[in-house]
Parts: C-alpha cells; sequence; structure tokens
C-alpha cells in the first residue's frame, strides 16, 4: 500500500469516525402553545446551534459529549437555559418560553391622554415644533390643544375647556409643580394669551380625562409640560415683528452639564390697529413686556436641577357702546401684573427615583368698570383680585420588578386672595394637603393595568375627599390596543364664588372607552367618554339685575345642589405617510353635556359647549423652494346662549332666563407660510425663519356670546377683536441650526 493510500484511507476513516460521532439534536419551540419563528437554539458555550422555522422546530447536529446546556434565546422573551447528557444518541429537546416582559414593549394606557414627551411611547405626537407650525395656533400650546378632539372652541374666554366642562376646570403643570395665572390677565370677552414660550418645552402630555393620581383638583383634565433639559450650545436669537420685539441668550457651559439664560419682550397690538378693522373698540390697546430666567444643572448622577422665574406686566382698556339709559359709552381698562418661580430636582438614589419640587405665584388684576354720559364719567367700578400660591410636591418611584412601578408622595397647595368687587371685600385663605399612592402593573407586554389613589383636605372646606382612579391596557394585536379609565376627582368650588365656609369639593367620575392603531406613521384613535358631574356649586346675585358683563362678579354661591353630565365619542386620525412629505390630521368630536350649576335656573347644555366639532391641520414643506406651507380649519356647530337674570320671587332671588338661542355655526380656515433661507447651506452661522400667518382667511364673522343690558331689552354680540388677522415676523438664531426639523417635513 502507498503512502498516497495510506493517506487517504485513514482520512476516510476519520471522515467516518465524525460523521459516526455526530449527535442530532431537534424539537420544537413555543409560547403559550403556539409555534415561535427565528428563536435562537444553541449549546453553551459552543459553536453548534440553530433557528427555529415557520412551525416552531429547529434541528442541528453537534459532536460534543457529556453534560450540556441548551439555550433557547429571542427577541422579547426571556432566555431559557435547559440541561441536557449527549451519550451517543440523537436528543429531542422541546421548550416553552416566556414572554419578555418590560416597561418598553408593554401596552401603553392612552385613554384620555395624548402624550408628546416620549416619541417611543407617544400616542399622538404634539411637540413644540407642531405647535409653532399648526396655522392658527400662534404658537401658543392651548390654542394649538384645541385642534386636538376634546378641546372646545371658545374665544372669549382663556381656558382649556374640555369635555363639557369650563375652562377652571383644566389644571396646567410645569415640570410636576402647578402653574396658577398660566394665562394672562385679560378682560370680559377678551381671552388671555399662554403666558409661556413654546420653546420651553420639550414635551407635553394632555390628558382630557381619568388623569393620573399624582394630580388633583381638576374636574376635567390636565396639561403636564416638560421643560427641556440642556440647551445643545450656547446661542443668541431674537424676533421681530409688527406687533412685539424679543430677544433669548442661552449658556452652555463646556462641560455641557449647566446652562443659564435670559429673555425678554415687548409686545403692542397698536400698530395692528392701524392697519386692521378691529370688531373691538381698543380706547388701549394690548400692550405689555415681560422677562424671565432659567438655570439648568445636570448631577453627577444624570439627575436634573431645574430653574425657571418670569416676571410680566400687561395693560389694555375696552371701549363700547352702553346698552343702559343713564349713559352711552363704556370702558373697561385692565393693569395686570405676575411673577412665577419654579424649582425642580430629579435624581436616581438606587432603586429610587426621587421627584421634589416648589412653585411661587404672585398675580394682580386690577380692572376698572367705568361709565360715561357725553364723555362725563358717571361711574367707577374697581375691582381688583391680588393673589398668592405656593405649590410643592414631592414624588418617590421605585420598580417593585423589572417592570411595574410603585409611585407614591405628597402635594400642598396654598392660597392665599384678596379680592375687592366695588363694595364688597373679602379675604381667602386655603391651604389644600394631598397625598397619593400609584402602580404601573405590566402583567404582560400585552396587558398592564394602573391603579391609585388620592386624599386631599381643604382647611377652608374644612372636608376630605378620596379619589380612587384606575386604568387598563390591552394589546389586541401587533398595531390595534385598546384601554379603559375610571377615576373620581374632586376640585374647590371657584374661590370667586366663596362667601363662606359651608360648601363640599365638587365632584365628577370619569369613564373612558379607547380603540388605538398606530402603524406605518398613521395613528387612528377613537375614544368614548361619559363624565357625571355632583356637588358642582349653585349661585345667586348679590345686586339683583345688572349688565351681563359685570354680573359675573357679584356671583355667589348658596349651595352645593349642582348635578349635571357630559358625554361623547371622539376620532383622532394623523397621517404622515400617505402623501409625500405632508403630514395632516383630522379630528371630530361629538358632546351631549348638560349642567345645573352656578346661576342656571335649571339643567341646560352649557354655553361653552357646542355638539360638533370637526379640526383639518396640513403641513408641507417644499425643500426646492425652503419653505413650510401649514393650514388649518376649525368648525363647531353653534353654542347656546342664555340671558340669566334674577327677580325676587316670595322673598327670595330667583334665577330665570329672559332670553336665548343657539349662536351661528363657527369656522375659520387659517393659513402660514415659513421661509428658511438657511436650510442646505454648510457652516451657515445664522439661522432665520420668516413667518406669515393668516387667521381666518375667508373673514367669517363669528360670534361668541352676547352682552345685555340690566333689564334684558338690548344686546350686543361679543365677537373676535378682529375678524382677519395677518401676522408677519422674523427670528433669526446664531450658534443653533434649528432648520433640521424643516428638512424634517416638520415646519
Amino acid at each position: 500500500m502507498t503512502t498516497q493510500t495510506r493517506h487517504l484511507t485513514l482520512f476516510t476513516l476519520l471522515i467516518g469516525i465524525s460523521i459516526w460521532s455526530q449527535i442530532t439534536v431537534s424539537g420544537k419551540v413555543t409560547y403559550k402553545n403556539k409555534s415561535l419563528k427565528d428563536i435562537n437554539v444553541t449549546l453553551k458555550d459552543t459553536y453548534d446551534g440553530g433557528t427555529t422555522d415557520a412551525n416552531g422546530n429547529y434541528s442541528f447536529t453537534t459532536t460534543e459529549t457529556g453534560d450540556k446546556t441548551l439555550v433557547f434565546s429571542g427577541q422579547n422573551y426571556d432566555e431559557v437555559e435547559l440541561p441536557v447528557k449527549i451519550e451517543g444518541k440523537n436528543i429531542s429537546m422541546n421548550a416553552n418560553l416566556k414572554e419578555q416582559i418590560s416597561e418598553i414593549n408593554a401596552v401603553v394606557i392612552t385613554a384620555g391622554s395624548i402624550e408628546a414627551s416620549d416619541k417611543k411611547r407617544a400616542t399622538a405626537l404634539l411637540t413644540p415644533l407642531d405647535v409653532y407650525t399648526t396655522a392658527g395656533a400662534n404658537g401658543q400650546i392651548s390654542s394649538a390643544l384645541g385642534y386636538l378632539p376634546g378641546v372646545q372652541k371658545v374665544g372669549e374666554s382663556e381656558g382649556l375647556f374640555v369635555r363639557g366642562g369650563t375652562g377652571a376646570e383644566t389644571k396646567i403643570f410645569m415640570d410636576g409643580n402647578l402653574v396658577n395665572n398660566y394665562f394672562t390677565n385679560s378682560v370680559p370677552g377678551i381671552a388671555g394669551r399662554d403666558r409661556f414660550n413654546t420653546s420651553l418645552f420639550k414635551g407635553n402630555v394632555f390628558s382630557s380625562g381619568g388623569y393620573s393620581a399624582i394630580y388633583g383638583q381638576a374636574l376635567s383634565s390636565v396639561l403636564v409640560l416638560e421643560s427641556v433639559d440642556l440647551p445643545d450650545t450656547t446661542s443668541f436669537d431674537f424676533g421681530v415683528s409688527p406687533i412685539f420685539l424679543s430677544a433669548n441668550y442661552q449658556k452652555l457651559n463646556q462641560e455641557k452639564t449647566a446652562s443659564w439664560g435670559v429673555a425678554g419682550g415687548y409686545s403692542n397690538l397698536g400698530l395692528m390697529g392701524k392697519l386692521f378693522n378691529f370688531n373691538t373698540d381698543f380706547d388701549k390697546f394690548p400692550q405689555g413686556y415681560g422677562f424671565d430666567a432659567n438655570f439648568r444643572i445636570k448631577t453627577k448622577k444624570g439627575g436634573f436641577i431645574k430653574y425657571y422665574g418670569s416676571v410680566d406686566e400687561n395693560k389694555m382698556a375696552v371701549g363700547s357702546e352702553s346698552l343702559e339709559e343713564d349713559s352711552d359709552r363704556n370702558i373697561v381698562g385692565l393693569k395686570g401684573q405676575n411673577m412665577y418661580h419654579n424649582l425642580s430636582y430629579k435624581e436616581k438614589f438606587g432603586k429610587y427615583l426621587l421627584n421634589i419640587g416648589t412653585s411661587y405665584t404672585y398675580n394682580s388684576s386690577d380692572l376698572n368698570f367705568a361709565t360715561f354720559k357725553d364723555n362725563v364719567e358717571q361711574s367707577d367700578t374697581p375691582i381688583n383680585n391680588k393673589s398668592n400660591y405656593i405649590n410643592a410636591k414631592a414624588v418617590i418611584e421605585r420598580k417593585i420588578n423589572r417592570a411595574s412601578i410603585l409611585r407614591a408622595g405628597f402635594e400642598i397647595n396654598n392660597a392665599d386672595e384678596t379680592m375687592r368687587y366695588g363694595t364688597f371685600e373679602r379675604n381667602y385663605r386655603d391651604l389644600i394637603s394631598a397625598g397619593f399612592a400609584e402602580t404601573d402593573l405590566i402583567f404582560t407586554n400585552n396587558l398592564t393595568a394602573k391603579i391609585g389613589a388620592r386624599t386631599e383636605h381643604s382647611s377652608y372646606l374644612d372636608k376630605w375627599n378620596f379619589s380612587p382612579r384606575a386604568a387598563l391596557a390591552y394589546r389586541i394585536s401587533k398595531d390595534w390596543t385598546t384601554s379603559f379609565a375610571y377615576g373620581i376627582f374632586y376640585q374647590n368650588p371657584e374661590s370667586k364664588y366663596l362667601y363662606s365656609k359651608n360648601f363640599d369639593f365638587q365632584r365628577a367620575d370619569h369613564y373612558i372607552f379607547q380603540v388605538q392603531k398606530n402603524a406605518d406613521g398613521r395613528s387612528l384613535r377613537f375614544e368614548a367618554f361619559y363624565k357625571k358631574y355632583d356637588d358642582l356649586i349653585k349661585t345667586t346675585s348679590l345686586a339683583g339685575n345688572m349688565s351681563s358683563a359685570n354680573n359675573q362678579y357679584y356671583q355667589i354661591a348658596n349651595s352645593n345642589a349642582g348635578k349635571g353630565f357630559a358625554k361623547g365619542i371622539e376620532l383622532f386620525w394623523r397621517d404622515k405617510k400617505t402623501f409625500k412629505d405632508i403630514d395632516y390630521w383630522l379630528t371630530y368630536s361629538y358632546l351631549d353635556s348638560k349642567r345645573d350649576f352656578l346661576n342656571y335656573p335649571f339643567s341646560l347644555a352649557p354655553n361653552f359647549a357646542s355638539k360638533h366639532t370637526f379640526n383639518a391641520v396640513a403641513k408641507k414643506f417644499v425643500m426646492d423652494w425652503k419653505t413650510g406651507f401649514n393650514l388649518s380649519y376649525t368648525y363647531s356647530k353653534g353654542r347656546p346662549y342664555y340671558n340669566i337674570m334674577t327677580k325676587e320671587e316670595n322673598g327670595k332671588l330667583v334665577n330665570y332666563i329672559d332670553d336665548y338661542g343657539r349662536l351661528k355655526d363657527y369656522s375659520g380656515l387659517n393659513f402660514s407660510v415659513n421661509y428658511v433661507p438657511s436650510v442646505g447651506k454648510k457652516d451657515s452661522k445664522s439661522f432665520t425663519v420668516f413667518v406669515l400667518s393668516i387667521n381666518n382667511i375667508l373673514g367669517n364673522k363669528n360670534v361668541y356670546g352676547y352682552n345685555y343690558s340690566a333689564d334684558g331689552a338690548s344686546r350686543t354680540a361679543v365677537r373676535p377683536p378682529v375678524n382677519t388677522f395677518v401676522f408677519v415676523g422674523v427670528f433669526v438664531s446664531f450658534g443653533v441650526d434649528k432648520t433640521n426639523d424643516a428638512i424634517n417635513n416638520n415646519l
């Protein structure tokens, strides 16, 4: 036998021994008796293994022997290790895996809320850039929210009127701390503006019902604003328009662990008043100034200390034709002042996350109602309101397993108000103490729950309340989820109506059901809700019949006998994919609501609630033109209106309806253009945005309601200050390229 023959024989023998010694390992992998595809199966500490097929079957060969470990691993499933003994014969080993439960993969409870603070978990994003680029929103968060389902179109008064609730029933928080007087001071019939710059915030959570036990004292909804952490770099920007001047400077340290900033602005509507035909007869056009400052510190453990403070002052005077025989002209003058401070601290200590914060608000509103006859003042009624508010909150949370979380904390709200209405004067003092606990329970990635409770004590009312909250979410399929939320919510009666302490908390019970689909750049939401109101306050007039413009300041609470309900359905559709480079959303809200509260003589549809509301928003950025085009349209069915008067009957003052009806339907088409010349330029040192915005471009003559004379014989319409409004402005930034968002078709 030759050498080559011997080598070939030896090689063949070795191959045969190797094949003879190979063992086949096979089996099936399942989850709840369902086959799992693409699960990796390996022998630990070896290169031997395989992957399951569409039927969950796997098979591979190995030459290993002895005691080994089979490892089964796959995305979204817990890794499983099973011992095997390899002894020269084939092995069959099945495995039943468990779902990997994690906070990221778990279905999110979204009933009643639209979240924009975390894009991965958001249900319908409303980012700061969305606010700026929604035509008709005028850069205000509250106005942009008006293009989401559930928010009513109430143009004559500031506030978020949500699902049949008044503006006072929505509370706003910044970094967890209560913001009192979020809107600027104003006069009857003209809504105040947002006091805070939208760019302060990186996101928001808007809950139109069924909100977390962390928050309280809101019968309808809460808006939770989350401020930015640190700026990207040191920057300076300013804005110029016929209405205002603004400037902002932010300084970031070299280590990118701390920053500070200052900003200021001045506004005056006088120039625009000369260019446009205003419905409102401004004796003094709205004007004001404001300054703010902030600092932010990132701790060594990754936590944050944030401070924000602001001061502002605004003035205006509105004239109108008098409806009374003893005068021919009325003038309402305003001088408002406000100061706000917000300090928060967030840090992780081992397994615990601590959030603490406090806020302070000082607000002064001086209104003066004067009547004139032949340019001679006939009467002068000052209405002064000075208030101080302190809010403090501490929340601590801890994970109780890999995904579920338990949080608890306490909150105090102290109010100190001095009010003078003509000859009436009173002081209001109240300390609301609250404790709360809540847990996020993740049973599986397809089933989660939130269970919590809150208790409060009001020193003014001298009463306690207890409000349980619960919510459940279930993932029907990959793209479809459903949520349900329930809760009891309490709120003190508005202090301006309270002249005695014989009252209780007002109450609302929320029931919310939602179905939602998120896939391929599209979001669809259907939500049905029911709210039941109890213990609402009833009021009577202190001074009998008077003009409806003044009557609101002379109402006092007399009982908690009020009640009501609100029910309806809402649809939301947002689509960023169907049409190239176009982002649009559509909303529809149906609301059926009745209330017997305040001076209503019996149960009525509230004068701030419309049965049907439709919104459409569309945005497109044309790269070749470096220009963004934005459209928005809103329609709402005419709201009811009432002239409620007071008369004496059997020695008592009783309320009755002297006149009623339904307003014309509200509609408005808004348009804005944003030109960004720096898009596409390399090494640009400044970044400029030119803005043109036209509100109510079709000039619809909308009506918000009516003011009546004291005897109800005559009335005048309450209209927007101007039917069509045009805004032009230039915003320039040095140091921060803000055009990337434009490139991403968001502008």
